[in-house]
Protein backbone atom coordinates (compact mmCIF):
# COMPACT_ATOMS: atom_id res chain seq x y z
CA UNK A 1 0.00 0.00 0.00
CA UNK A 2 1.34 3.30 -0.94
CA UNK A 3 2.81 5.15 2.18
CA UNK A 4 0.82 8.23 1.24
CA UNK A 5 -2.12 6.58 1.57
CA UNK A 6 -1.89 5.35 5.22
CA UNK A 7 -3.33 7.42 8.00
CA UNK A 8 -0.83 7.93 11.11
CA UNK A 9 -3.08 8.06 14.14
CA UNK A 10 -1.42 8.82 17.90
CA UNK A 11 -3.78 7.92 20.93
CA UNK A 12 -1.44 9.57 23.38
CA UNK A 13 0.33 12.57 21.79
CA UNK A 14 1.35 14.81 24.88
CA UNK A 15 4.92 16.16 25.91
CA UNK A 16 5.75 15.23 28.67
CA UNK A 17 9.61 15.98 30.22
CA UNK A 18 9.95 13.56 32.57
CA UNK A 19 8.73 10.09 31.26
CA UNK A 20 10.64 6.99 32.37
CA UNK A 21 10.02 3.11 31.37
CA UNK A 22 7.95 2.59 33.78
CA UNK A 23 5.76 5.90 32.74
CA UNK A 24 5.96 4.82 29.19
CA UNK A 25 4.98 1.02 30.31
CA UNK A 26 1.36 2.79 32.12
CA UNK A 27 0.51 4.84 29.16
CA UNK A 28 0.82 1.22 26.89
CA UNK A 29 -1.26 -0.57 29.49
CA UNK A 30 -3.74 2.67 29.39
CA UNK A 31 -3.96 2.82 25.20
CA UNK A 32 -4.76 -1.31 25.59
CA UNK A 33 -8.02 -0.79 28.49
CA UNK A 34 -5.50 -1.77 31.13
CA UNK A 35 -6.30 0.82 33.65
CA UNK A 36 -7.43 -0.57 37.56
CA UNK A 37 -4.56 -2.45 39.19
CA UNK A 38 -6.37 -5.92 39.23
CA UNK A 39 -6.25 -5.58 35.55
CA UNK A 40 -3.28 -4.61 35.79
CA UNK A 41 -1.88 -7.57 38.00
CA UNK A 42 -3.70 -10.14 35.21
CA UNK A 43 -2.47 -8.60 31.96
CA UNK A 44 1.42 -8.84 33.49
CA UNK A 45 0.65 -11.75 35.32
CA UNK A 46 -1.87 -14.23 33.30
CA UNK A 47 -3.66 -16.83 35.18
CA UNK A 48 -2.77 -20.53 34.81
CA UNK A 49 -5.18 -21.80 32.23
CA UNK A 50 -5.67 -24.49 35.53
CA UNK A 51 -7.66 -21.95 36.85
CA UNK A 52 -9.85 -20.50 34.21
CA UNK A 53 -13.15 -21.07 35.22
CA UNK A 54 -16.19 -22.75 33.20
CA UNK A 55 -18.46 -19.60 34.18
CA UNK A 56 -15.49 -17.37 33.20
CA UNK A 57 -15.19 -18.93 30.23
CA UNK A 58 -18.80 -19.44 29.42
CA UNK A 59 -19.13 -22.96 29.16
CA UNK A 60 -22.38 -25.01 30.40
CA UNK A 61 -21.57 -26.99 33.68
CA UNK A 62 -24.67 -28.82 32.76
CA UNK A 63 -23.40 -29.92 29.35
CA UNK A 64 -19.84 -30.64 30.48
CA UNK A 65 -21.49 -33.01 33.14
CA UNK A 66 -23.98 -34.59 30.25
CA UNK A 67 -20.64 -35.33 27.89
CA UNK A 68 -18.48 -36.77 31.18
CA UNK A 69 -21.01 -39.32 31.82
CA UNK A 70 -21.35 -40.21 28.55
CA UNK A 71 -17.56 -41.15 28.28
CA UNK A 72 -17.90 -42.85 31.42
CA UNK A 73 -20.22 -45.25 29.75
CA UNK A 74 -18.60 -45.40 26.25
CA UNK A 75 -14.76 -46.14 28.85
CA UNK A 76 -17.47 -49.16 30.49
CA UNK A 77 -18.90 -50.39 27.28
CA UNK A 78 -15.64 -50.37 25.42
CA UNK A 79 -17.20 -48.04 22.42
CA UNK A 80 -15.12 -46.28 19.99
CA UNK A 81 -14.84 -42.37 20.15
CA UNK A 82 -13.97 -40.88 16.84
CA UNK A 83 -12.08 -37.18 17.61
CA UNK A 84 -13.52 -35.65 14.09
CA UNK A 85 -11.52 -32.23 13.76
CA UNK A 86 -10.74 -29.89 11.56
CA UNK A 87 -7.78 -29.25 8.85
CA UNK A 88 -6.08 -25.77 10.17
CA UNK A 89 -4.18 -25.46 12.82
CA UNK A 90 -6.28 -24.59 15.52
CA UNK A 91 -8.57 -27.67 14.82
CA UNK A 92 -5.28 -30.25 14.64
CA UNK A 93 -3.63 -28.98 17.04
CA UNK A 94 -7.28 -29.33 19.16
CA UNK A 95 -7.28 -32.62 17.95
CA UNK A 96 -4.21 -34.02 19.44
CA UNK A 97 -4.86 -32.07 22.65
CA UNK A 98 -8.20 -34.34 23.08
CA UNK A 99 -7.03 -37.70 21.27
CA UNK A 100 -3.76 -37.79 23.58
CA UNK A 101 -6.07 -37.31 26.68
CA UNK A 102 -8.74 -39.81 25.64
CA UNK A 103 -5.96 -42.29 24.92
CA UNK A 104 -3.74 -41.74 28.14
CA UNK A 105 -6.98 -42.46 29.86
CA UNK A 106 -7.44 -46.11 28.48
CA UNK A 107 -10.02 -44.56 25.95
CA UNK A 108 -10.57 -46.56 22.70
CA UNK A 109 -10.35 -43.24 20.36
CA UNK A 110 -9.21 -42.46 16.82
CA UNK A 111 -8.20 -39.14 15.47
CA UNK A 112 -10.06 -38.16 11.91
CA UNK A 113 -9.11 -34.59 9.87
CA UNK A 114 -11.35 -34.36 7.02
CA UNK A 115 -9.94 -33.98 3.34
CA UNK A 116 -11.31 -30.26 2.51
CA UNK A 117 -11.51 -31.18 -1.03
CA UNK A 118 -13.59 -34.61 -0.95
CA UNK A 119 -15.05 -34.35 2.79
CA UNK A 120 -15.20 -30.36 3.35
CA UNK A 121 -15.37 -28.35 6.32
CA UNK A 122 -16.84 -29.72 9.23
CA UNK A 123 -18.63 -32.68 10.03
CA UNK A 124 -19.75 -34.78 7.02
CA UNK A 125 -22.16 -37.64 7.72
CA UNK A 126 -20.95 -39.40 4.42
CA UNK A 127 -17.53 -39.72 6.19
CA UNK A 128 -19.13 -41.00 9.46
CA UNK A 129 -21.18 -43.66 8.11
CA UNK A 130 -17.95 -44.62 6.58
CA UNK A 131 -16.11 -44.62 9.86
CA UNK A 132 -19.06 -46.32 11.68
CA UNK A 133 -18.69 -49.09 8.96
CA UNK A 134 -15.00 -49.67 10.01
CA UNK A 135 -15.69 -49.65 13.14
CA UNK A 136 -18.93 -51.13 14.57
CA UNK A 137 -18.52 -50.51 18.04
CA UNK A 138 -18.11 -46.09 17.24
CA UNK A 139 -20.58 -45.12 20.05
CA UNK A 140 -19.11 -41.26 20.00
CA UNK A 141 -18.10 -38.49 18.13
CA UNK A 142 -16.36 -35.73 19.19
CA UNK A 143 -15.59 -32.77 16.90
CA UNK A 144 -13.15 -29.93 17.68
CA UNK A 145 -13.23 -26.67 16.23
CA UNK A 146 -16.34 -27.26 14.28
CA UNK A 147 -19.77 -28.72 14.65
CA UNK A 148 -21.87 -26.09 16.07
CA UNK A 149 -23.62 -24.82 12.80
CA UNK A 150 -23.57 -28.76 11.49
CA UNK A 151 -27.41 -29.33 12.88
CA UNK A 152 -28.22 -31.21 9.63
CA UNK A 153 -25.65 -33.49 9.53
CA UNK A 154 -25.56 -34.47 13.34
CA UNK A 155 -29.26 -34.94 12.73
CA UNK A 156 -28.14 -37.57 10.57
CA UNK A 157 -25.69 -39.13 12.72
CA UNK A 158 -28.02 -39.37 15.77
CA UNK A 159 -30.28 -41.64 13.43
CA UNK A 160 -27.16 -44.25 12.68
CA UNK A 161 -27.01 -44.43 16.69
CA UNK A 162 -23.98 -42.33 17.62
CA UNK A 163 -23.63 -39.60 20.10
CA UNK A 164 -22.23 -36.47 19.12
CA UNK A 165 -20.28 -34.02 21.89
CA UNK A 166 -19.68 -30.98 19.88
CA UNK A 167 -16.65 -28.83 21.02
CA UNK A 168 -16.13 -25.47 19.09
CA UNK A 169 -16.05 -21.59 19.56
CA UNK A 170 -17.43 -20.36 16.08
CA UNK A 171 -20.92 -18.66 16.02
CA UNK A 172 -23.58 -20.03 17.19
CA UNK A 173 -26.24 -20.60 14.11
CA UNK A 174 -29.97 -19.83 13.99
CA UNK A 175 -31.39 -23.31 14.56
CA UNK A 176 -31.27 -24.84 18.29
CA UNK A 177 -28.28 -28.25 18.19
CA UNK A 178 -29.67 -31.55 18.50
CA UNK A 179 -26.60 -33.36 19.49
CA UNK A 180 -26.02 -35.14 22.42
CA UNK A 181 -24.33 -32.16 24.32
CA UNK A 182 -22.52 -28.79 23.87
CA UNK A 183 -18.84 -27.64 25.03
CA UNK A 184 -19.01 -23.91 23.32
CA UNK A 185 -17.41 -20.54 23.76
CA UNK A 186 -16.44 -17.67 21.62
CA UNK A 187 -13.61 -16.54 24.31
CA UNK A 188 -11.42 -19.01 23.61
CA UNK A 189 -9.77 -21.07 20.11
CA UNK A 190 -10.89 -24.37 19.41
CA UNK A 191 -7.80 -25.99 20.55
CA UNK A 192 -8.45 -23.71 24.03
CA UNK A 193 -11.52 -25.37 24.25
CA UNK A 194 -10.62 -28.96 23.49
CA UNK A 195 -8.05 -28.28 25.99
CA UNK A 196 -10.40 -27.15 29.03
CA UNK A 197 -12.90 -30.27 28.28
CA UNK A 198 -9.49 -32.51 28.74
CA UNK A 199 -9.55 -30.91 31.94
CA UNK A 200 -12.42 -31.44 32.82
CA UNK A 201 -12.24 -35.07 31.81
CA UNK A 202 -9.14 -35.49 33.68
CA UNK A 203 -10.46 -34.05 37.02
CA UNK A 204 -13.42 -36.57 36.24
CA UNK A 205 -11.59 -39.90 35.77
CA UNK A 206 -9.06 -38.63 38.88
CA UNK A 207 -6.31 -39.97 37.02
CA UNK A 208 -2.85 -37.79 36.91
CA UNK A 209 -2.06 -37.07 33.23
CA UNK A 210 0.03 -33.79 32.62
CA UNK A 211 -2.08 -31.56 30.48
CA UNK A 212 0.41 -28.50 31.16
CA UNK A 213 2.49 -30.20 28.37
CA UNK A 214 -0.28 -29.65 25.58
CA UNK A 215 -0.15 -26.21 25.90
CA UNK A 216 2.48 -26.02 23.20
CA UNK A 217 -0.34 -27.37 21.41
CA UNK A 218 -3.03 -24.55 22.52
CA UNK A 219 -0.21 -21.93 21.77
CA UNK A 220 -0.13 -22.60 18.38
CA UNK A 221 -3.60 -23.05 17.83
CA UNK A 222 -4.23 -20.19 19.12
CA UNK A 223 -1.56 -17.75 17.62
CA UNK A 224 -2.73 -19.45 14.23
CA UNK A 225 -6.21 -18.87 14.76
CA UNK A 226 -6.01 -15.29 15.27
CA UNK A 227 -8.08 -15.03 18.14
CA UNK A 228 -7.57 -11.71 20.52
CA UNK A 229 -4.51 -12.51 22.54
CA UNK A 230 -6.71 -10.72 25.91
CA UNK A 231 -8.39 -12.70 28.61
CA UNK A 232 -7.87 -15.97 28.65
CA UNK A 233 -6.63 -16.26 25.30
CA UNK A 234 -3.72 -14.37 26.84
CA UNK A 235 -3.05 -17.26 29.76
CA UNK A 236 -3.29 -20.22 27.03
CA UNK A 237 -0.79 -17.81 24.68
CA UNK A 238 1.79 -16.93 27.57
CA UNK A 239 1.89 -20.17 29.43
CA UNK A 240 1.62 -22.13 26.62
CA UNK A 241 4.70 -20.60 24.95
CA UNK A 242 6.56 -21.85 27.80
CA UNK A 243 5.88 -25.21 27.50
CA UNK A 244 6.63 -24.92 23.45
CA UNK A 245 10.10 -23.55 24.13
CA UNK A 246 10.85 -26.60 26.11
CA UNK A 247 9.08 -29.17 24.05
CA UNK A 248 9.88 -32.59 24.07
CA UNK A 249 7.47 -33.60 20.96
CA UNK A 250 10.29 -34.95 18.30
CA UNK A 251 7.78 -33.37 15.77
CA UNK A 252 7.95 -29.49 16.81
CA UNK A 253 11.82 -30.46 17.59
CA UNK A 254 11.86 -31.41 13.99
CA UNK A 255 9.68 -28.46 12.86
CA UNK A 256 12.21 -26.01 14.54
CA UNK A 257 15.06 -27.42 12.90
CA UNK A 258 13.91 -27.23 9.36
CA UNK A 259 12.83 -23.66 9.64
CA UNK A 260 16.30 -22.88 11.51
CA UNK A 261 14.02 -21.48 14.44
CA UNK A 262 15.79 -21.57 18.25
CA UNK A 263 14.32 -23.34 21.29
CA UNK A 264 13.80 -20.76 23.59
CA UNK A 265 13.72 -18.55 21.34
CA UNK A 266 9.80 -18.80 19.77
CA UNK A 267 7.75 -16.23 20.18
CA UNK A 268 4.18 -15.08 18.65
CA UNK A 269 5.92 -14.40 15.79
CA UNK A 270 7.40 -17.45 14.99
CA UNK A 271 4.89 -19.35 15.86
CA UNK A 272 1.89 -17.26 13.91
CA UNK A 273 4.61 -16.89 10.30
CA UNK A 274 6.69 -19.93 10.11
CA UNK A 275 5.31 -22.78 12.24
CA UNK A 276 1.54 -22.32 11.77
CA UNK A 277 1.37 -21.81 7.97
CA UNK A 278 3.54 -24.96 7.63
CA UNK A 279 0.84 -26.94 10.03
CA UNK A 280 -1.76 -25.20 7.85
CA UNK A 281 -0.25 -25.81 4.52
CA UNK A 282 -1.05 -29.67 4.24
CA UNK A 283 -4.46 -29.01 4.84
CA UNK A 284 -4.96 -26.49 2.33
CA UNK A 285 -3.66 -28.57 -0.68
CA UNK A 286 -2.89 -31.66 0.86
CA UNK A 287 -4.28 -33.80 3.48
CA UNK A 288 -4.14 -32.30 6.83
CA UNK A 289 -3.44 -35.73 8.74
CA UNK A 290 0.33 -35.59 8.25
CA UNK A 291 0.28 -32.23 10.71
CA UNK A 292 -1.67 -34.06 13.24
CA UNK A 293 0.91 -36.69 12.89
CA UNK A 294 4.30 -34.60 13.06
CA UNK A 295 2.16 -33.24 16.49
CA UNK A 296 1.82 -36.82 17.72
CA UNK A 297 4.61 -38.73 16.66
CA UNK A 298 7.07 -40.24 19.33
CA UNK A 299 9.68 -40.90 16.54
CA UNK A 300 12.31 -38.99 15.72
CA UNK A 301 12.93 -40.36 12.30
CA UNK A 302 9.50 -40.19 11.24
CA UNK A 303 9.66 -36.45 12.82
CA UNK A 304 12.29 -35.72 10.39
CA UNK A 305 10.55 -36.83 7.40
CA UNK A 306 7.66 -35.79 7.84
CA UNK A 307 9.08 -32.34 8.69
CA UNK A 308 10.46 -32.23 5.50
CA UNK A 309 6.58 -33.04 3.64
CA UNK A 310 5.33 -30.16 5.34
CA UNK A 311 8.51 -27.48 4.33
CA UNK A 312 7.80 -28.75 0.98
CA UNK A 313 3.80 -28.43 1.26
CA UNK A 314 4.18 -25.16 2.17
CA UNK A 315 6.66 -24.02 -0.27
CA UNK A 316 4.09 -25.20 -2.84
CA UNK A 317 1.44 -23.52 -1.32
CA UNK A 318 3.53 -20.07 -1.28
CA UNK A 319 3.83 -20.97 -5.32
CA UNK A 320 -0.23 -21.08 -5.85
CA UNK A 321 -1.32 -18.48 -3.42
CA UNK A 322 1.53 -16.02 -5.66
CA UNK A 323 -0.41 -17.19 -9.01
CA UNK A 324 -3.65 -16.76 -7.86
CA UNK A 325 -3.18 -13.04 -6.48
CA UNK A 326 -1.40 -12.61 -9.33
CA UNK A 327 -4.14 -13.10 -11.15
CA UNK A 328 -7.01 -11.32 -9.13
CA UNK A 329 -5.02 -8.18 -9.65
CA UNK A 330 -5.01 -8.13 -13.04
CA UNK A 331 -8.70 -9.00 -12.47
CA UNK A 332 -9.42 -5.61 -10.84
CA UNK A 333 -10.65 -2.58 -12.86
CA UNK A 334 -8.47 0.57 -12.09
CA UNK A 335 -11.50 2.47 -11.99
CA UNK A 336 -13.24 -0.27 -9.63
CA UNK A 337 -14.91 2.49 -6.91
CA UNK A 338 -16.80 -0.67 -5.07
CA UNK A 339 -15.94 -0.91 -2.04
CA UNK A 340 -15.77 -4.21 -1.63
CA UNK A 341 -13.21 -6.66 -4.18
CA UNK A 342 -14.99 -9.63 -5.10
CA UNK A 343 -13.19 -12.14 -8.03
CA UNK A 344 -14.44 -15.74 -9.15
CA UNK A 345 -12.46 -17.89 -11.30
CA UNK A 346 -12.09 -21.10 -11.82
CA UNK A 347 -8.79 -21.48 -11.93
CA UNK A 348 -8.32 -20.37 -8.03
CA UNK A 349 -7.16 -23.10 -6.24
CA UNK A 350 -9.83 -23.61 -3.03
CA UNK A 351 -7.55 -24.59 -0.46
CA UNK A 352 -5.79 -20.91 -0.82
CA UNK A 353 -8.88 -18.45 -1.80
CA UNK A 354 -8.72 -17.13 1.96
CA UNK A 355 -4.83 -16.55 1.92
CA UNK A 356 -5.10 -15.23 -1.57
CA UNK A 357 -8.31 -12.56 -0.24
CA UNK A 358 -5.67 -11.85 3.11
CA UNK A 359 -3.12 -10.60 0.51
CA UNK A 360 -5.64 -8.48 -1.80
CA UNK A 361 -7.27 -6.70 1.95
CA UNK A 362 -3.07 -5.97 2.20
CA UNK A 363 -2.78 -4.48 -0.64
CA UNK A 364 -6.14 -2.58 -1.49
CA UNK A 365 -7.44 -2.31 2.24
CA UNK A 366 -10.87 -3.32 0.94
CA UNK A 367 -13.03 -6.34 2.03
CA UNK A 368 -12.15 -8.96 -0.08
CA UNK A 369 -14.05 -12.49 -1.13
CA UNK A 370 -12.16 -14.82 -3.23
CA UNK A 371 -14.25 -17.47 -4.78
CA UNK A 372 -13.07 -21.10 -6.48
CA UNK A 373 -15.92 -21.31 -9.40
CA UNK A 374 -16.73 -24.74 -9.58
CA UNK A 375 -19.23 -26.35 -12.22
CA UNK A 376 -22.66 -26.51 -9.83
CA UNK A 377 -21.39 -24.99 -6.36
CA UNK A 378 -18.68 -22.27 -6.07
CA UNK A 379 -16.49 -22.09 -2.76
CA UNK A 380 -15.73 -18.72 -1.37
CA UNK A 381 -13.34 -17.19 1.25
CA UNK A 382 -13.80 -13.64 2.67
CA UNK A 383 -11.58 -11.21 4.82
CA UNK A 384 -12.51 -8.08 6.47
CA UNK A 385 -11.26 -4.43 7.19
CA UNK A 386 -11.42 -2.73 11.20
CA UNK A 387 -15.12 -1.75 11.39
CA UNK A 388 -16.82 -4.58 8.88
CA UNK A 389 -18.26 -7.56 9.84
CA UNK A 390 -18.09 -9.55 7.20
CA UNK A 391 -20.05 -12.75 8.48
CA UNK A 392 -22.79 -10.66 9.31
CA UNK A 393 -22.91 -8.80 6.01
CA UNK A 394 -22.97 -12.26 4.43
CA UNK A 395 -25.42 -13.44 6.61
CA UNK A 396 -27.70 -11.32 4.84
CA UNK A 397 -27.66 -12.65 1.83
CA UNK A 398 -28.41 -16.68 3.64
CA UNK A 399 -30.76 -16.67 0.45
CA UNK A 400 -28.09 -17.20 -2.22
CA UNK A 401 -26.10 -19.37 0.37
CA UNK A 402 -25.74 -23.06 0.36
CA UNK A 403 -23.81 -23.03 3.89
CA UNK A 404 -21.15 -20.58 5.43
CA UNK A 405 -19.87 -19.60 8.89
CA UNK A 406 -16.79 -17.68 10.52
CA UNK A 407 -15.62 -14.61 11.99
CA UNK A 408 -16.30 -10.55 12.05
CA UNK A 409 -12.76 -10.30 9.83
CA UNK A 410 -12.79 -13.87 8.21
CA UNK A 411 -15.69 -15.84 6.98
CA UNK A 412 -16.18 -18.81 4.29
CA UNK A 413 -19.68 -19.98 2.18
CA UNK A 414 -20.77 -21.88 -0.63
CA UNK A 415 -22.85 -20.94 -3.18
CA UNK A 416 -24.36 -22.19 -6.57
CA UNK A 417 -21.74 -20.95 -9.65
CA UNK A 418 -25.41 -19.80 -11.24
CA UNK A 419 -25.72 -17.26 -8.00
CA UNK A 420 -22.47 -15.49 -7.69
CA UNK A 421 -23.43 -12.63 -9.73
CA UNK A 422 -26.59 -11.85 -8.09
CA UNK A 423 -24.55 -12.42 -4.48
CA UNK A 424 -22.08 -9.98 -5.68
CA UNK A 425 -24.85 -7.24 -6.86
CA UNK A 426 -26.41 -7.26 -3.56
CA UNK A 427 -23.01 -7.60 -1.08
CA UNK A 428 -21.77 -4.31 -3.40
CA UNK A 429 -24.61 -2.42 -2.44
CA UNK A 430 -24.98 -3.90 1.28
CA UNK A 431 -20.88 -2.78 1.42
CA UNK A 432 -21.72 0.64 -0.17
CA UNK A 433 -24.26 1.41 2.96
CA UNK A 434 -22.37 -0.26 5.18
CA UNK A 435 -18.35 0.97 4.95
CA UNK A 436 -17.37 4.48 5.09
CA UNK A 437 -14.83 6.34 3.52
CA UNK A 438 -12.87 6.86 6.61
CA UNK A 439 -13.30 2.96 7.15
CA UNK A 440 -11.13 2.57 3.63
CA UNK A 441 -8.18 4.83 5.11
CA UNK A 442 -5.57 2.09 6.14
CA UNK A 443 -4.03 3.43 9.56
CA UNK A 444 -1.45 2.91 11.37
CA UNK A 445 -1.90 2.99 14.98
CA UNK A 446 0.98 4.64 17.19
CA UNK A 447 0.56 4.31 20.67
CA UNK A 448 2.67 7.67 21.77
CA UNK A 449 5.17 9.89 20.38
CA UNK A 450 8.84 9.09 21.95
CA UNK A 451 12.21 11.67 21.79
CA UNK A 452 15.29 9.54 21.31
CA UNK A 453 15.98 10.83 25.11
CA UNK A 454 13.74 8.67 26.47
CA UNK A 455 14.72 5.46 24.47
CA UNK A 456 16.69 2.82 27.17
CA UNK A 457 17.53 -0.77 27.49
CA UNK A 458 15.45 -0.91 30.24
CA UNK A 459 12.34 0.70 28.33
CA UNK A 460 12.76 -2.12 26.06
CA UNK A 461 12.70 -5.29 28.71
CA UNK A 462 10.09 -3.41 30.41
CA UNK A 463 7.92 -3.47 26.93
CA UNK A 464 8.90 -7.00 26.94
CA UNK A 465 6.73 -7.69 30.28
CA UNK A 466 3.44 -7.14 27.94
CA UNK A 467 3.90 -9.75 25.50
CA UNK A 468 2.74 -12.12 23.98
CA UNK A 469 1.81 -9.60 21.68
CA UNK A 470 -0.38 -10.21 19.06
CA UNK A 471 -3.84 -9.33 18.00
CA UNK A 472 -5.83 -7.46 20.50
CA UNK A 473 -2.10 -6.47 22.06
CA UNK A 474 -0.33 -5.66 19.10
CA UNK A 475 3.30 -4.57 19.77
CA UNK A 476 3.83 -1.33 20.91
CA UNK A 477 4.46 1.68 18.23
CA UNK A 478 6.17 5.29 18.60
CA UNK A 479 6.63 7.92 16.68
CA UNK A 480 9.33 10.95 16.27
CA UNK A 481 9.13 14.29 14.12
CA UNK A 482 12.46 16.17 13.21
CA UNK A 483 14.69 12.90 12.87
CA UNK A 484 17.76 13.74 11.17
CA UNK A 485 19.21 11.52 8.86
CA UNK A 486 23.29 10.69 8.83
CA UNK A 487 23.22 7.28 6.84
CA UNK A 488 21.06 5.75 4.55
CA UNK A 489 21.87 2.76 2.11
CA UNK A 490 19.42 0.19 0.75
CA UNK A 491 20.21 -3.54 1.83
CA UNK A 492 19.04 -6.90 1.48
CA UNK A 493 17.84 -9.19 -1.69
CA UNK A 494 17.20 -7.03 -4.22
CA UNK A 495 17.45 -3.87 -1.88
CA UNK A 496 14.67 -4.57 -0.64
CA UNK A 497 15.24 -2.95 3.00
CA UNK A 498 16.46 0.44 3.82
CA UNK A 499 19.17 0.78 6.61
CA UNK A 500 19.99 3.85 8.22
CA UNK A 501 21.62 6.25 11.35
CA UNK A 502 19.03 8.47 12.70
CA UNK A 503 19.82 11.38 14.75
CA UNK A 504 17.57 13.26 17.52
CA UNK A 505 18.67 16.05 20.07
CA UNK A 506 22.28 14.52 19.98
CA UNK A 507 20.94 11.07 20.29
CA UNK A 508 22.49 8.95 17.43
CA UNK A 509 20.41 5.39 16.92
CA UNK A 510 20.79 2.77 14.24
CA UNK A 511 17.93 1.49 12.12
CA UNK A 512 16.10 -0.97 9.89
CA UNK A 513 13.02 -0.19 7.76
CA UNK A 514 12.32 -3.99 6.19
CA UNK A 515 10.49 -3.81 2.73
CA UNK A 516 10.53 -0.04 2.35
CA UNK A 517 13.49 0.08 0.04
CA UNK A 518 11.58 1.56 -2.64
CA UNK A 519 11.61 4.59 -0.46
CA UNK A 520 15.47 5.08 -0.85
CA UNK A 521 14.84 7.90 -3.90
CA UNK A 522 12.98 10.08 -1.40
CA UNK A 523 14.76 10.84 1.10
CA UNK A 524 18.31 12.20 1.72
CA UNK A 525 21.12 12.55 4.12
CA UNK A 526 20.63 16.01 6.13
CA UNK A 527 17.46 15.65 5.21
CA UNK A 528 14.50 15.72 8.82
CA UNK A 529 11.99 13.21 8.06
CA UNK A 530 9.17 11.82 10.57
CA UNK A 531 9.38 7.78 11.65
CA UNK A 532 7.25 5.40 13.43
CA UNK A 533 8.63 2.35 15.02
CA UNK A 534 9.06 -0.15 17.40
CA UNK A 535 12.16 -1.21 19.70
CA UNK A 536 14.45 -3.89 19.65
CA UNK A 537 17.63 -5.06 20.93
CA UNK A 538 20.20 -5.75 18.45
CA UNK A 539 23.46 -7.79 19.71
CA UNK A 540 26.96 -6.46 17.87
CA UNK A 541 30.39 -7.39 18.73
CA UNK A 542 29.04 -8.84 22.55
CA UNK A 543 27.02 -5.64 23.07
CA UNK A 544 23.26 -4.62 23.11
CA UNK A 545 22.24 -2.13 21.37
CA UNK A 546 18.73 -0.25 20.74
CA UNK A 547 17.91 -0.71 17.10
CA UNK A 548 14.73 1.57 15.67
CA UNK A 549 12.01 -1.38 13.80
CA UNK A 550 10.87 1.43 11.43
CA UNK A 551 7.25 0.81 9.82
CA UNK A 552 6.77 4.11 7.89
CA UNK A 553 8.67 7.28 6.86
CA UNK A 554 7.28 10.87 6.10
Amino acid sequence: MDNKKVKWEVIFNKKSKDLNSKKIVEILLKNRGIKTSDQKKEFLNPVSPKKLTLDRLGISKKDIKKSLERLKTALKNKEKIIIYGDYDADGITGTAVLWETLFDLGFDVWPHIPERFSEGYGVNFESVKILKDKFPNLGVLITVDNGIVAGKEIEKIKKIGIDVIVTDHHKKGKTTLKSFSIVHTTKISGSGVAWIFSREIQKYFTKKIDLDKRLDLVAIGTIADQVPLTGANRSFVKWGLQKLNETKRPGLISLFKEAGLKEGEIGTYEVGYIIAPRINAMGRIEHGIDSLRILCTKSIKRSVKLANILRNVNIKRQKIVDEVVIHARKMISKTDSSKVLILAHESYHEGVIGLAASRLVEQFYKPAIVIFKGKKISKASARSISGFNIIDAIKKLDHLLQDGGGHPMAAGFSIFTSDIENFKKEFISIAKKSITEEMLAKKIKIDMNLNFSDFSLELIDDIGKLEPFGIGNPHPIFFTEDVEILELKTVGKENKHLKLVLKKNDKVIDAIAFYLGDLYPKFSKDKKIKVVYSLEKNLWDGREKIQMKIRAIK
